[in-house]
């Protein structure tokens, strides 16, 4: 998506959340967004990750570790899809943002960790110490799991797939800009797990919670845009426009 006039534009890229029976579990959740976006000055794009393209089922056995091997493509696409982008004469390669949500918000923390054409990053709704997350003895969901599948099989699967741990990624997030937002109302994410693992991103970063769940809400849509709009160097933005986007559900 690019705007309708000649110039050389900053870049957002979108990744999507992929809740359950939710009908904007892909590349439209962020649709509405885009179109302000690119209407202010922006080029967008907008990708489906691979969990929810046509012929892909989900597998209930974690330990196959379909998540984490969707999530390092899903990274891989991204990088390729800058490669081609920063050849176009219209963009702005010094001025690069990803915007992701739940498991893109996932990717994005492992790309801020290695791909430092992006500057800005938006976050939303996740938590970025894998270990402490599924050992917070505070979640009891995820105790009962525990007790469920063992933590041998858990250790072994962190073994397999490390990369599934953004961790030791965020701490090389500098000089790039972070700015996380999460709900208070997130039953998975706690806000005291939310702010530990914040403390590990290494560079300028921002950290915000809402009255809201996993789907964040329209002060949050609100938020990022004129956190973007400062960071992108966007002039003018259709913030009524924004605001009117349905809620996410």
């Amino acid at each position: 998506m690019t705007p309708d006039r000649p110039g050389r534009f900053p870049v957002i890229l979108f990744g999507h959340w992929m809740m359950a029976g939710s009908p904007l579990r892909n590349h439209t959740e962020f649709l509405e967004e885009a179109i302000v976006y690119a209407r202010a000055g922006a080029v967008c794009l907008l990708l489906d990750t691979p969990l929810v393209r046509e012929g892909v089922t989900e597998d209930p056995d974690f330990t196959h570790g379909q998540e984490p091997k969707a999530a390092l493509q899903m990274a891989r696409e991204w990088r390729r899809a800058l490669d081609i982008l920063l050849l176009r004469k219209d963009v702005d390669a010094q001025r690069v943002a990803y915007v992701g949500h739940s498991f893109s918000a996932g990717v994005g923390a492992k790309l801020a960790g290695v791909e430092k054409r992006i500057q800005s990053f938006v976050l939303m709704a996740n938590t970025y110490s894998m270990l402490e997350f599924v050992f917070d003895e505070g979640n009891a969901e995820l105790k009962a799991w525990r007790a469920k599948v063992g933590d041998a099989a858990i250790h072994a699967y962190l073994r397999q797939f490390p990369w599934d741990d953004s961790l030791p990624f965020v701490r090389h997030a500098a000089p790039a800009a972070v700015f996380l937002q999460n709900g208070l109302s997130d039953t998975d994410l706690p806000e005291a797990t939310v702010r530990k693992s914040f403390e590990y991103f290494n560079g300028p970063k921002r950290l915000d919670f809402y009255d809201a769940g996993h789907a964040l809400n329209s002060a949050a849509r609100l938020d990022r845009a004129k956190w973007l709009q400062q960071r992108l160097g966007l002039k003018t933005l259709d913030l009524q426009g924004l605001q009117s986007i349905a809620q996410l559900k």
